[in-house]
Protein backbone atom coordinates (compact mmCIF):
# COMPACT_ATOMS: atom_id res chain seq x y z
CA UNK A 1 0.00 0.00 0.00
CA UNK A 2 1.23 3.54 -0.68
CA UNK A 3 0.43 5.98 1.91
CA UNK A 4 0.64 9.75 2.20
CA UNK A 5 -1.37 10.89 5.15
CA UNK A 6 -1.43 14.64 4.46
CA UNK A 7 -3.09 13.72 0.63
CA UNK A 8 -4.71 10.09 0.57
CA UNK A 9 -3.92 6.23 1.21
CA UNK A 10 -3.63 4.32 -1.95
CA UNK A 11 -4.52 0.29 -2.05
CA UNK A 12 -3.58 -2.32 -4.77
CA UNK A 13 -7.81 -3.45 -5.33
CA UNK A 14 -7.73 -6.19 -7.97
CA UNK A 15 -11.48 -7.40 -7.94
CA UNK A 16 -11.90 -11.32 -7.35
CA UNK A 17 -14.42 -13.76 -8.03
CA UNK A 18 -15.80 -17.58 -7.20
CA UNK A 19 -15.25 -19.00 -10.47
CA UNK A 20 -11.58 -18.84 -10.44
CA UNK A 21 -8.65 -17.10 -12.58
CA UNK A 22 -10.50 -19.05 -16.06
CA UNK A 23 -14.09 -18.96 -14.58
CA UNK A 24 -17.05 -18.45 -17.04
CA UNK A 25 -18.55 -15.10 -18.13
CA UNK A 26 -18.67 -13.39 -14.45
CA UNK A 27 -14.92 -14.26 -13.70
CA UNK A 28 -13.62 -10.56 -13.64
CA UNK A 29 -9.89 -10.64 -12.28
CA UNK A 30 -7.97 -8.92 -14.92
CA UNK A 31 -5.20 -10.84 -14.78
CA UNK A 32 -6.90 -13.96 -15.41
CA UNK A 33 -9.01 -14.54 -18.35
CA UNK A 34 -12.44 -14.06 -20.21
CA UNK A 35 -14.72 -16.25 -21.78
CA UNK A 36 -16.16 -14.32 -24.74
CA UNK A 37 -17.17 -15.86 -28.51
CA UNK A 38 -15.29 -13.48 -30.51
CA UNK A 39 -15.94 -15.04 -34.04
CA UNK A 40 -19.62 -15.74 -33.73
CA UNK A 41 -18.72 -19.53 -34.30
CA UNK A 42 -20.51 -20.70 -31.18
CA UNK A 43 -17.36 -21.63 -29.55
CA UNK A 44 -15.75 -19.49 -26.20
CA UNK A 45 -12.61 -17.96 -26.89
CA UNK A 46 -10.07 -17.25 -23.69
CA UNK A 47 -9.47 -13.46 -23.81
CA UNK A 48 -6.56 -12.51 -21.62
CA UNK A 49 -4.37 -8.79 -21.15
CA UNK A 50 -0.71 -8.10 -21.63
CA UNK A 51 -1.52 -5.58 -19.32
CA UNK A 52 -3.71 -6.62 -16.92
CA UNK A 53 -5.62 -2.77 -15.90
CA UNK A 54 -4.67 -1.48 -12.80
CA UNK A 55 -6.98 -1.16 -9.89
CA UNK A 56 -6.65 0.90 -6.86
CA UNK A 57 -9.02 1.87 -4.59
CA UNK A 58 -8.31 5.41 -2.65
CA UNK A 59 -9.11 7.14 0.42
CA UNK A 60 -8.44 11.05 0.05
CA UNK A 61 -7.66 13.24 3.11
CA UNK A 62 -11.36 14.54 2.60
CA UNK A 63 -12.81 11.24 3.52
CA UNK A 64 -13.73 10.36 -0.23
CA UNK A 65 -13.53 6.79 -1.30
CA UNK A 66 -12.85 6.08 -5.05
CA UNK A 67 -12.15 3.31 -7.00
CA UNK A 68 -9.37 3.62 -9.77
CA UNK A 69 -8.76 2.13 -13.27
CA UNK A 70 -5.88 2.56 -15.31
CA UNK A 71 -6.20 0.18 -18.82
CA UNK A 72 -4.46 -0.35 -22.03
CA UNK A 73 -6.35 -2.56 -24.49
CA UNK A 74 -4.66 -4.25 -27.30
CA UNK A 75 -3.20 -2.54 -30.11
CA UNK A 76 -5.32 -3.22 -33.40
CA UNK A 77 -2.11 -2.95 -35.67
CA UNK A 78 -0.83 -5.87 -37.91
CA UNK A 79 2.62 -5.93 -36.85
CA UNK A 80 4.03 -9.16 -38.69
CA UNK A 81 1.86 -9.10 -41.26
CA UNK A 82 3.44 -9.43 -44.92
CA UNK A 83 1.07 -8.63 -46.80
CA UNK A 84 -2.45 -6.92 -47.58
CA UNK A 85 -4.58 -10.06 -46.79
CA UNK A 86 -2.59 -10.58 -43.60
CA UNK A 87 -2.89 -6.75 -42.91
CA UNK A 88 -6.58 -7.53 -42.89
CA UNK A 89 -6.97 -10.40 -41.22
CA UNK A 90 -4.51 -9.84 -38.44
CA UNK A 91 -6.42 -6.23 -37.58
CA UNK A 92 -9.81 -7.53 -37.84
CA UNK A 93 -8.27 -10.43 -34.97
CA UNK A 94 -6.75 -7.71 -33.37
CA UNK A 95 -9.87 -5.24 -33.15
CA UNK A 96 -11.88 -8.35 -31.92
CA UNK A 97 -9.45 -8.89 -29.15
CA UNK A 98 -9.58 -5.37 -28.40
CA UNK A 99 -13.46 -5.09 -28.20
CA UNK A 100 -13.59 -8.38 -26.01
CA UNK A 101 -11.27 -6.25 -23.62
CA UNK A 102 -13.35 -3.12 -23.62
CA UNK A 103 -16.56 -5.29 -22.80
CA UNK A 104 -14.85 -6.64 -20.35
CA UNK A 105 -13.70 -3.24 -18.90
CA UNK A 106 -17.01 -2.48 -18.89
CA UNK A 107 -18.48 -5.29 -17.15
CA UNK A 108 -15.81 -4.51 -14.39
CA UNK A 109 -17.42 -0.19 -14.90
CA UNK A 110 -20.94 -1.59 -14.51
CA UNK A 111 -19.99 -3.68 -11.35
CA UNK A 112 -18.94 -0.58 -9.53
CA UNK A 113 -21.43 2.20 -10.80
CA UNK A 114 -24.30 -0.52 -9.76
CA UNK A 115 -23.04 -0.44 -6.41
CA UNK A 116 -22.65 3.43 -6.44
CA UNK A 117 -19.01 3.92 -6.19
CA UNK A 118 -17.11 6.58 -7.36
CA UNK A 119 -15.01 5.52 -10.64
CA UNK A 120 -12.27 6.89 -12.93
CA UNK A 121 -11.35 5.05 -15.99
CA UNK A 122 -8.37 6.03 -18.17
CA UNK A 123 -5.56 4.66 -20.38
CA UNK A 124 -4.85 4.10 -23.82
CA UNK A 125 -7.75 2.25 -25.23
CA UNK A 126 -6.00 2.15 -28.53
CA UNK A 127 -8.80 3.32 -30.48
CA UNK A 128 -11.49 6.33 -31.10
CA UNK A 129 -14.32 6.69 -33.07
CA UNK A 130 -14.13 6.74 -36.88
CA UNK A 131 -10.29 5.89 -36.67
CA UNK A 132 -10.45 2.82 -39.38
CA UNK A 133 -12.99 1.02 -41.76
CA UNK A 134 -13.33 -1.83 -39.39
CA UNK A 135 -14.98 -0.01 -36.90
CA UNK A 136 -18.17 -0.39 -39.45
CA UNK A 137 -17.48 -4.22 -39.59
CA UNK A 138 -18.16 -4.35 -35.70
CA UNK A 139 -20.55 -0.99 -35.64
CA UNK A 140 -18.54 0.56 -32.66
CA UNK A 141 -15.35 1.42 -31.52
CA UNK A 142 -13.83 0.33 -28.28
CA UNK A 143 -14.16 3.95 -26.50
CA UNK A 144 -18.04 3.43 -27.00
CA UNK A 145 -18.40 -0.06 -25.21
CA UNK A 146 -17.13 1.34 -21.52
CA UNK A 147 -17.77 5.02 -22.60
CA UNK A 148 -21.21 4.67 -23.10
CA UNK A 149 -22.51 0.83 -24.15
CA UNK A 150 -26.47 1.01 -24.62
CA UNK A 151 -28.20 0.36 -21.75
CA UNK A 152 -25.40 1.05 -19.34
CA UNK A 153 -24.72 4.32 -17.11
CA UNK A 154 -22.87 6.35 -19.22
CA UNK A 155 -19.24 7.61 -18.16
CA UNK A 156 -18.19 11.40 -18.66
CA UNK A 157 -15.28 12.18 -20.94
CA UNK A 158 -15.36 15.92 -22.76
CA UNK A 159 -12.70 15.14 -25.14
CA UNK A 160 -14.68 11.28 -26.33
CA UNK A 161 -17.80 13.26 -26.79
CA UNK A 162 -16.85 16.00 -29.19
CA UNK A 163 -14.94 13.34 -31.18
CA UNK A 164 -18.37 11.46 -31.48
CA UNK A 165 -20.14 14.51 -31.88
CA UNK A 166 -17.89 15.86 -34.84
CA UNK A 167 -16.73 13.82 -37.55
CA UNK A 168 -16.31 16.16 -39.64
CA UNK A 169 -14.65 18.63 -37.84
CA UNK A 170 -11.14 19.50 -35.91
CA UNK A 171 -11.34 17.16 -32.71
CA UNK A 172 -8.89 16.26 -29.59
CA UNK A 173 -6.03 14.24 -30.54
CA UNK A 174 -3.20 12.41 -28.11
CA UNK A 175 -1.22 10.67 -30.51
CA UNK A 176 0.14 11.44 -34.14
CA UNK A 177 1.84 8.47 -36.41
CA UNK A 178 3.00 8.66 -39.66
CA UNK A 179 0.88 5.89 -41.80
CA UNK A 180 3.58 4.64 -44.55
CA UNK A 181 0.97 3.69 -47.46
CA UNK A 182 -0.27 6.67 -47.63
CA UNK A 183 2.90 8.93 -46.49
CA UNK A 184 0.93 11.19 -44.42
CA UNK A 185 0.87 11.73 -40.68
CA UNK A 186 -2.95 10.20 -38.46
CA UNK A 187 -3.62 12.40 -35.62
CA UNK A 188 -5.99 10.25 -33.26
CA UNK A 189 -7.27 10.83 -29.67
CA UNK A 190 -6.33 7.26 -28.26
CA UNK A 191 -6.11 8.23 -24.68
CA UNK A 192 -9.08 8.97 -22.11
CA UNK A 193 -9.94 9.88 -18.95
CA UNK A 194 -13.67 8.91 -17.84
CA UNK A 195 -15.75 9.69 -14.54
CA UNK A 196 -19.06 8.96 -13.46
CA UNK A 197 -19.57 12.30 -12.17
CA UNK A 198 -23.00 11.16 -10.62
CA UNK A 199 -21.47 9.33 -7.96
CA UNK A 200 -19.14 11.87 -6.81
CA UNK A 201 -22.02 13.84 -5.18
Amino acid sequence: MLYDPDVMTVRHDPKRDDLGETGGQNALRFDGAYRIDLDVDDVENLVTFSEPPLELAIKTKAGLDLHFIGAHLKSKAAHGARNRDEVMRFSIANRRKQLAQAIWLRQRITDHLDQGKPLIVLGDMNDGPGLDEYEHLFGRSSVDVPFRDKGMPKLIEPHAQIALSRRLAATPTTSRFFVNHRKRFLQALLDYIMAHMASFG
